[in-house]
């Protein structure tokens, strides 16, 4: 499996540091709380440093500082205020951390500073940030001096301990990791019968039950809304992958469901050159779920969960569904098809039946879904819609929490107007744009059955050029904090 987290070893010591304990560091960054400790190492040197920039303490809780020490560590020095977020936390120290990363340390020093809440939680938040953006993604670029840099193996922690949290935090990063790992995949490297071997071959790793409705099986089932996407690509590899943690200690019972369209040309309507590229990682939706799946098992949270990942192409051909067709779904609505780009919601529809049947206590979809989420939020947050608006609220606060924001919209039954076919139950789309985000999450609600509490997270700030938040590479593994969050609220 794709899962490389460079095997970092992360030492936790609860003394704060002083001189003496960092003289052997090369690469450190202090975090300090917003008032300047009465007793601080280096403390002389970073005044220095800092009047020479004609700047002052508080303007470290702006920009962070580096220094090189007299015993040659290369420092970083980074103030938090108290009424930060934790989506403003991570991003200081994203960037505070990946000026040290930079310098490929095979050890990252981390002294944190303050009264013990503060410590805790800065340290938490810069570990989490520094294994994070320490993690090796997938390249194909030749680059012999990267070959040659050391990793970072270890991470040395002054200021806390908390061997529980850790163990958490590092199954989160596993999962934000796996999620990355495989969006970044180019598609002849992801088709969906690699995609399905690698799901397969992790699922056997992890104990997870694992089922698959391929084509055959789906046709059978009467699923037309998944086949006819399905049934543009040659071969006909498209499936619904279902994945199942179950543990003894389970209290709830929770459903992912993932959008995985490795490649998507648009279909029929073929997208221009502009739009087609990048869209091996259309898949990202199901990478969250799976990411998600992941970190909680390796956290081993006493919840069920059940996840549903809807993996096919779009592709253009002779068999390739078309304008004007009608398809009938698996529970049993016939819908008109309206735009063959719009094949995410197809997929989604089939798959949310067969997991809504489970009745699962709740229902989390990722899907990177429609432009006009992007549109309406730009690359910083995703948007959210849901059946309930006390699970919408829950949501928000579980992104809030994990540094991962989300919005919601609005939800009203009027807007199915717009969707009112003359020939079939209900439009896949418009051809009008406008707020398609909100159409297309009342065409997804049809096909949720027994009234299951269900939240639908459209992934518009999936990738974001630069990072976004904790997160320093382009695709960030949006989802997988919130979705975790998330879970964790419902225990």
């Amino acid at each position: 499996m794709l899962l490389n987290l460079n095997k970092i070893v992360i030492k936790q010591l609860p003394a704060m540091a002083d001189e003496k304990a960092l003289a052997k560091s090369t690469h450190t960054l202090f975090v300090l709380p917003a008032e300047e400790p009465s007793e601080l190492p280096f403390a002389e040197q970073l005044r220095k440093r800092l009047k020479r920039n004609h700047s002052q303490y508080s303007d470290l809780c702006k920009t962070p500082l580096m220094l090189d020490l007299a015993n040659g560590c290369s420092a970083c020095w980074l103030a938090l205020e108290a009424k930060l977020s934790p989506f403003q936390r991570h991003t200081l120290l994203r960037k505070a951390i990946q000026a040290l990363l930079d310098e490929k340390p095979e050890k990252l020093t981390i002294a944190v500073y303050g009264e013990a809440d503060f410590r805790k939680t800065s340290a938490h938040d810069a570990v989490y940030v520094a294994a994070l953006n320490a993690a090796k993604l997938p390249t194909r670029k030749i680059d012999k001096e990267k070959q040659k840099s050391p990793q970072l193996g270890t991470i040395l922690v002054h200021g806390w301990q908390d061997v529980e949290n850790l163990a958490s935090l590092q199954a989160l990063v596993a999962g934000n990791t796996l999620t990355r790992q495989l969006t970044m995949l180019p598609p002849n490297a992801l088709t969906p019968t690699i995609y399905r071997e690698k799901i397969e071959s992790l699922a056997k790793e992890l104990g997870w039950k694992h089922k698959e409705f391929d084509m055959q099986k789906l046709r059978k089932l009467g699923a037309g809304a998944f086949v006819a996407v399905g049934q543009g690509s040659d071969p006909q590899d498209a499936a619904i992958v279902h994945l199942s943690y179950a543990p003894k200690s389970a209290s709830k019972h929770i459903a992912l469901v993932g959008k995985g369209i490795c490649f998507d040309t648009g279909g029929h309507n073929l997208k221009p050159a502009r739009y087609m590229h990048g869209m091996h990682q259309d898949m990202n939706g199901s990478a969250v779920a799976l990411g998600i799946l992941y970190a909680a098992t390796q956290a081993k949270l006493p919840v069920k969960i059940d996840c549903w990942l809807a993996i096919a192409q779009n592709h253009i051909g002779p068999l390739a569904y078309k304008q004007n067709d009608v398809v009938t779904a698996l529970n049993g609505t016939s819908i008109e098809i309206v735009h063959t780009d719009a094949e995410g919601r197809m997929v989604l529809a089939d798959t949310l039946t067969l997991a809504s049947r489970e009745k699962p206590d709740c229902i989390i979809d990722f899907a990177t879904l429609t432009g006009s989420m992007h549109s309406a939020l730009g690359d910083r947050y995703s948007g959210i819609l849901g059946n309930q608006p006390e699970l919408l609220q829950k949501t928000i606060d579980a992104g809030n929490a994990a540094g991962e924001r989300v919005c919601a919209f609005p939800f009203d039954d009027d807007y199915d107007e717009s969707l009112e076919s003359d020939v079939a139950d209900v439009k896949q789309c418009t051809l009008e744009g406008g707020a398609d985000h909100i159409l297309a999450t009342r065409f997804l609600s049809r096909f949720i059955e027994h009234e299951v509490p269900w939240v639908h997270v459209d992934l518009s700030s999936y990738n974001r050029k630069g990072g976004l938040g904790a997160v320093a590479s382009d695709v960030n593994g949006f989802g997988v904090g919130l979705g975790l969050q998330l879970i964790k609220t419902t225990l």
